[in-house]
């Protein structure tokens, strides 16, 4: 396959809901995640290292933080003279029309009508891993399949639009169910489909037109007997983002360095914006133990099992413990936090301390003053 032949669209508003206290001022491809990543840096990433050059990211609201991030694409090689990058914002301010792809597929088919390419990627942004696409694609060609599902073995993330697939022994699947699926394990859509691009329009066109809005339950599950549809089962390390408790889940596995290393694999590494800064800096009393440190951090007080991103200021006799504390923050003297999630740009002032469980964290909103 020609590496030019496949184009990537991104919806980087699926899911919002499901971590509203970090969505409310950004979409839920921005949340920052990792100590220096945003969610939507893996999906970019895993499509420019499968080749492709042409992506098209889905915007409903709130889309400045996003586009700040990006910029024109550079640090993912998709600023160019032909294709690149392409931020598709609203064409629409009726909200009811994002509770499934097809109205948003719809509004953007110029985008495909001026493309050339032959296949398409279609993919959430709530999935942090390292994927290689290239494999899927080549799945995608040797089994003659019209649509193909990225899908993961294990137990089903708890959001009521969550596909669960039943597969036979070639992967063709055979049954699909809306749902958080049972307790046990399950084959389970990761929200990312490939398919030829002229097969999509035709979809989204006769769905449109009968006012069927929810892409899996209007194309996938009704043109089932007549498509061919293949799961395509992931073997990479990956995290669904799907709750409050699997963003903090997600964020502390990366303590764990086998699956740090899962997911930044150095063969593909996962691009974000570049930002030079400082070393982080470390007082003479400063206790640093199991923790993630971005650079620009000025560290004095106790941190322990704990992610601090980039400028982040902990003051002498404060202790940050199973938390996550975002850019620019400032916890103060005396200050405590346990199983929290700062935003942004917070100041926790003195003598305060917060607590939350691993189940349960914490979370306070950006630009807060506690």
């Amino acid at each position: 396959m020609r590496k030019n032949n496949v184009m990537g669209v991104l919806f980087s508003n699926r899911h919002d809901s499901c971590l509203s206290a970090l969505t409310a001022a950004r979409p839920l491809g921005a949340v920052p995640f990792g100590g220096r990543y945003r969610l939507i840096d893996f999906t970019l990433s895993n499509l420019v290292h499968a080749g492709i050059s042409k992506v098209g990211i889905v915007t409903k609201n709130n889309y400045q933080s996003l586009m700040d991030h990006i910029g024109s694409g550079k640090s993912w090689d998709l600023s160019r003279k032909n294709e690149g990058l392409y931020f598709l914002p609203p064409f629409t301010m009726n909200d009811d029309l994002y509770a499934g792809r097809v109205a948003s597929l719809n509004g953007i088919r110029p985008f495909f009508r001026n493309s050339r390419d032959e296949y398409v990627i279609l993919s959430d942004c709530n999935v942090a891993g390292n994927i290689d696409f290239s494999k899927m694609l080549s799945r995608h060609m040797e089994s003659g399949a019209d649509i193909t599902v990225m899908c993961k073995r294990g137990l089903a993330p708890h959001y009521d639009d969550n596909v669960i697939l039943t597969m036979d022994d070639d992967r063709r699947v055979n049954d699909v169910v809306l749902g958080q699926g049972s307790r046990s394990e399950c084959d389970f859509g990761l929200g990312t489909y490939v398919m030829r691009k002229d097969l999509l329009i035709r979809l989204v066109d006769s769905a449109y037109s009968r006012d069927q809005m929810n892409f899996e339950r209007d194309i996938l599950i009704k043109n089932l007997s007549y498509l061919r549809i293949f799961g395509y089962s992931v073997p990479e390390y990956v995290e669904v983002i799907h709750s409050p408790s699997s963003f903090f889940s997600a964020n502390m596995a990366l303590l764990d360095t086998s699956k740090r290393y899962e997911m930044f694999n150095a063969s593909r590494p996962v691009y974000t914006k570049v930002r030079d800064s400082s070393p982080a800096i470390y007082g003479l009393h400063t206790a640093v133990n199991n923790s993630l440190i971005a650079d620009g951090c000025f560290v004095e007080g106790t941190v322990r099992n704990s992610i601090l991103f980039r400028d982040v200021r902990i003051a002498a006799g404060a202790v940050v413990e199973n938390s996550i504390v975002m850019q620019g923050s400032i916890i103060c003297d005396g200050a405590s936090l346990c199983n929290v999630v700062i935003d942004k740009d917070v100041v926790v002032r003195a003598d305060r301390a917060l607590r939350g469980t691993a189940e349960y964290p914490t979370f306070i909103g950006k630009g807060t003053i506690v």
